[in-house]
Parts: structure tokens; C-alpha cells; sequence
């Protein structure tokens, strides 16, 4: 189990990436039940899973399983975790004593609990994991039952609303009908005083038609009269502004063609500014390439002479260390020998302690079986190679210290 912590400055963003675990959040200590709930969850390889800051926080792994996953953080800022027990807990650095009197305990109770953990970070649990999952898997049921009574409970709610619902529709209905008599009636009696009222009405109406018929022929004469008037005083606007408008444009063009004039004077005095500069730009850059390739030319042949001078020091150096060698190996080369002569004549002891063995055993199969023919030759020769190396060792032996 990775040691219960919780981190002050972000939020934690971890991806599993082998085995499975289980996973337990607590809200902090401000919330209150309704913005946070504690939290226990299983998680396995693939699955992603945050958790905010200041939310007390335990990975655990199952028994003979492994649990691995990557965190991140949704900060820039360097972020401490913060644990709550093992030899790194935040508690470590508070006062005994506090703590003791925070905890109703003991000094010595509260060094006992303190020292209790050996470890920092990874903490042994076993069967956390197999707890966490049976009591999430208890609390899925509760909350399934509960949320079965929430239902059979809103259900029956529902059955009494829509009982009560179909009396008040039954109420209203009748009271509708009641009130639907009592509306015909009304629109009866006010459908015959409308047809008086509407006889009244057309009477007046037909006598206004006729006084607006008059009306209205004496103002389309007026109207007549109006449009006359109004005719002639716009021919007379219209051209008053055909004149205004070509005194105009003869003013605009005359502004259009000065202001042409003004800006292609411009426009020349612009272009001889820019060829000066793109000539004074461009025999600047000359002279600053030649500066730098003089610069790179003495630059390149400083590096030749240090490169020249550094491979007449390797030169003399390898000289040097090949001088040291050969008399190196003229100084190790009687040792050597007298080294491969006393390793031979071992290996020739052990070659006769193995023959007289074998030796030994085929007197004792003599009897039993014959020795193969193939068996024979192979002795023969192991005899031959070691009389061969016998003599090379002592001769050998004879002058060992022979250069």
C-alpha cells in the first residue's frame, strides 16, 4: 500500500499501467457531505483516475498481485505529497506533545504510535485491498437497496398524486360543464344584445360611409392640387442639384489630378531614398563579410597550429606509452613462463590422478565386459599427449627464468 498522503498544491492524474489495486479518497475536513462524498474504487490496467487536492488519498494492491501506475500533476510548481503515517509522515516534525493532548493520549502512547511504522512510503497491508473491495462492494449494495425503496417509495407517491390528480380532474370537470352551462347562457344573452347592437352599428356605419365618401373627394382634390405644386418644386430642386453636382465633380477632379501629381512626386523622391539605402546596405554587408572572413581565416589558422601542436604531444605521449610497454612486457615475460610451466604440470598431476582413477575402474569392469576397441585407441592416445607434455614441462622446469 502506498501510505495514505494527500497533495497541498494540485491535483493528482494517475494512469495504471499493470496489474490492478483498489483506491481510497476522503474528503477533507471543510467540505461538507453535500459538495464531497468518501470515496473507495477499483481500478486495473488502462484505467485513468484524479483525485483534487487536500483529499486524504491510499493505493493499495491485491494480495499476490502487483498494482503499477504513473501520477502527474496539474501544477508547474514543485508539489509535496504529504503523508500521513510511515517515517515521512507530516505528523513526525509536530510536537509530541500537542499531538498527545490533540489525541487525548499519552506522550508515550503517541511515541508508540509515531515509531509503529518502520517504513516511509510503501507501507504492508495485507488484504486491504480484498476489505476495500468487499466493503465497496457492500456499500454498491446498500446503495442499490436504497435506491430500490427510493423508487418503490416514489412509485407509490406517484400512484397518490395520480389518484389525487384524477379526483381534482374529476372536480374540475364537473365544475367546467357547470361553468360550460352557465358560459353558453351568458353568450346567448350577449350574442342577442350584440345582433341589437350590431343592427345599431350598421345603421351608423352606412351614415359615416357617406360622410367619408365626401370627405375623401375633397381631399383627392386637394391631394391633386398638392402633387401639382409639389411636382414643380421638385423639377426646380432637381436641377439646382444637377448644377450643385457638376460643379462638384469638376472641383474633384481638379483635387484628384493635384493630388496624383503630389503623390507620383512622392513616389520618385521615395524610390531614389530607397536605392541610396539599398546601396549604403549593401556596401556595408561587403565589408562586414570580408571583416568575418578574414576573422575565420585567422580563427581557422589558429586552430591548425593548436591542432598541430596537440597531435605532436598525442605522438610523443603514444611514444612514450609504447616505450613503457615493451619493457613492460620484457620485465612480465619470465614470470609468464614460469606461471604456464607450473599451471602444465598441475594439469598433467590431475591428467594422472584421472588416468590411474580410469585405470582402476577397468580392472574392476575387466571382468564383467571387454573394453571396446575404440575405448583401447583413446587410452593410447591420452598416454601419448600426456608423455608429449610431460617432456615439454620439464623442459620447461629446466630454465624457467629464460628471457
Amino acid at each position: 500500500m502506498m501510505g495514505p498522503h494527500w497533495n497541498p498544491m494540485a491535483t493528482e492524474i494517475a494512469i495504471v499501467l499493470h496489474g490492478r489495486g483498489m483506491v481510497r479518497v476522503i474528503c477533507h475536513s471543510t467540505a461538507n457531505e453535500s459538495e464531497c462524498k468518501n470515496m473507495r474504487f477499483k481500478v486495473k490496467e488502462g484505467d485513468v483516475f484524479a483525485v483534487p487536492r487536500f483529499h486524504p488519498m491510499a493505493q493499495i494492491s491485491f494480495n499476490n498481485d502487483s498494482f503499477v501506475f504513473m501520477g502527474f500533476s496539474t501544477s508547474t510548481k514543485r508539489n509535496h505529497p504529504q503523508f500521513l503515517t510511515g517515517k515521512s509522515s507530516i505528523l513526525q516534525i509536530l510536537d509530541r506533545g500537542i499531538l498527545a493532548v490533540s489525541f487525548n493520549v499519552t506522550n508515550t502512547t503517541m511515541d508508540q504510535l509515531l515509531n509503529a511504522q518502520e517504513e516511509a512510503l510503501i507501507l504492508d497491508c495485507t488484504s486491504c485491498a480484498e476489505i476495500e473491495e468487499n466493503k465497496m462492494k457492500e456499500e454498491f449494495e446498500k446503495e442499490k437497496q436504497e435506491e430500490e425503496a427510493r423508487k418503490r417509495e416514489e412509485e407509490e407517491e406517484r400512484e397518490r398524486e395520480e389518484e389525487e390528480a384524477r379526483k381534482r380532474e374529476e372536480e374540475e370537470r364537473r365544475e367546467q360543464e357547470e361553468a360550460e352551462r352557465e358560459r353558453q347562457e351568458e353568450e346567448e344573452k350577449q350574442r342577442r344584445e350584440e345582433e341589437e347592437e350590431e343592427a345599431r352599428k350598421r345603421e351608423a356605419e352606412e351614415e359615416r360611409e357617406r360622410e367619408e365618401e365626401e370627405a375623401r373627394k375633397r381631399e383627392e382634390e386637394e391631394r391633386r392640387e398638392q402633387e401639382e405644386a409639389e411636382r414643380e418644386r421638385q423639377e426646380e430642386e432637381e436641377k439646382q442639384r444637377r448644377e450643385e453636382e457638376e460643379e462638384e465633380a469638376r472641383k474633384r477632379e481638379e483635387a484628384e489630378r493635384e493630388r496624383q501629381e503630389e503623390e507620383e512626386k512622392q513616389r520618385r523622391e521615395e524610390a531614389r531614398k530607397r536605392e541610396e539605402e539599398e546601396r549604403k546596405r549593401v556596401e556595408e554587408e561587403r565589408r562586414e563579410q570580408e571583416e568575418a572572413e578574414r576573422e575565420r581565416q585567422e580563427e581557422e589558422e589558429k586552430q591548425r597550429r593548436e591542432e598541430e601542436q596537440q597531435q605532436e604531444e598525442a605522438r610523443r605521449r603514444e611514444e612514450k606509452k609504447k616505450r613503457q610497454e615493451k619493457r613492460r612486457q620484457r620485465e612480465e615475460t619470465p614470470r609468464r613462463e614460469h606461471e604456464e610451466a607450473r599451471r602444465q604440470e598441475e594439469e598433467r598431476q590431475k591428467r594422472r590422478w584421472k588416468e590411474e582413477e580410469r585405470a582402476k575402474e577397468r580392472e574392476r569392469r575387466e571382468g564383467e565386459e571387454e573394453q571396446p576397441e575404440e575405448q583401447e585407441v583413446e587410452a593410447r592416445k591420452e598416454d601419448q599427449e600426456r608423455k608429449g607434455d610431460e617432456g615439454k614441462g620439464r623442459r620447461a622446469l629446466r630454465n624457467p627464468w629464460k628471457l
